[in-house]
């Protein structure tokens, strides 16, 4: 009258549906084959063997293929996508990098789990030397490189090429998630200070002193002026002294004229100034005749006189 399905559990259908599989782990520089895959080491991706695409095209597992790695001596874990499925039966080959924080060496033993990550929305890097501040446009040289990536996960050290060098990059942050996916994504990046990174010492500036400003010119009376010409007293030959004493005249503080400065002066430069002034025109006696000239004007004159006919 009733039948029981035990094995129809939801749980048992969601463990189903999950891969689940331990691998050996070697680098990409033990993959057998002519072509050259240093293509992998550039991503963070990496290849398994024909078999796993069998056992996950089984299941009911969602695309983009996204996958759990870890290790379960030193309790380390990372994400990572998949590129291909040509490896051999029983193994899997990982990035260098990706190696080094699992702290797998060649051959160790991982842990490969199918997951669902988010979409990530921010992530902040920090760079790993401070040669990475010589790159003249670092956002867009890590936005083509995490074309290869397929998720990001805080702690991990990913490895970038740009220009036949290898730059490292810390993961510090990642929103709204640990572990976020990258793929067809609209990502905020930000950067945090290279390690070892040392601001420059800012010298002191020096401030620009202030213009001379115009004073006032009942001071200039108060000022040693030096030699004053006509302030001396005369002698008379009789030896007599006549009237009094002349004293020098004060100095009226308008009368002093102050000079122009030369705002275009500049350190270990000689300028000569000249009077710009035009010369008033000198007239010459040479001038004033050939302006008084009038050709043919003069009378004639003759040796014997002019005599009347009678």
């Amino acid at each position: 009258m009733f039948s029981f399905n035990v094995f129809d559990h939801p749980m048992q259908r969601g463990l189903q549906n999950r891969f689940s599989t331990q691998y050996r782990c070697y680098s990409v520089s033990m993959l057998a084959g002519p072509n050259d895959r240093s293509d992998v080491e550039k991503g963070g991706k990496i290849i398994m063997p024909p078999s796993a695409l069998d056992q996950l095209s089984r299941l009911n597992i969602t695309y983009p293929m996204l996958f759990k790695l870890t290790n379960k001596n030193s309790d380390r874990m990372t994400h990572c996508g998949v590129l291909e499925f040509v490896a051999d039966e029983g193994i899997c080959y990982l990035p260098h990098w990706m190696m080094q924080n699992l702290l797998l060496e060649e051959g160790g033993l991982v842990q490969v789990e199918s997951v669902n990550l988010m979409v990530a929305t921010y992530s902040k890097f920090q760079p790993q030397s401070p040669d990475f501040l010589d790159i003249t446009n670092p956002k867009a040289v890590l936005e083509n490189a995490l074309r290869n990536f397929a998720c990001l996960t805080t702690g991990d050290v990913i490895a970038i090429n740009y220009n036949e060098k290898i730059y490292e990059l810390r993961v510090m942050e990642t929103k709204p998630d640990k572990a976020v996916s990258i793929i067809e994504c609209d990502m905020n990046v930000d950067f945090d200070a290279p390690l070892g990174y040392k601001e420059p010492e800012r010298r002191p500036q020096h401030h620009e002193e202030p213009a001379e400003e115009e004073g006032d010119p009942n001071s200039y009376a108060d000022m040693d002026m030096g030699f004053r010409a006509f302030t001396g007293s005369g002698n008379r030959l009789d030896g007599k002294k006549k009237g009094i004493e002349p004293s020098p005249v004060p100095i009226d503080p308008n009368d002093i004229k102050r000079g122009i400065p030369n705002y275009e002066y500049k350190v270990g430069r000689i300028t000569f100034i000249r009077n710009s002034r035009p010369q008033p025109k000198k007239m010459t006696d040479d001038e004033d005749a050939l302006s008084r000239f009038i050709a043919f004007s003069g009378e004639g004159m003759s040796l014997r006189k002019k005599g009347r006919k009678p």
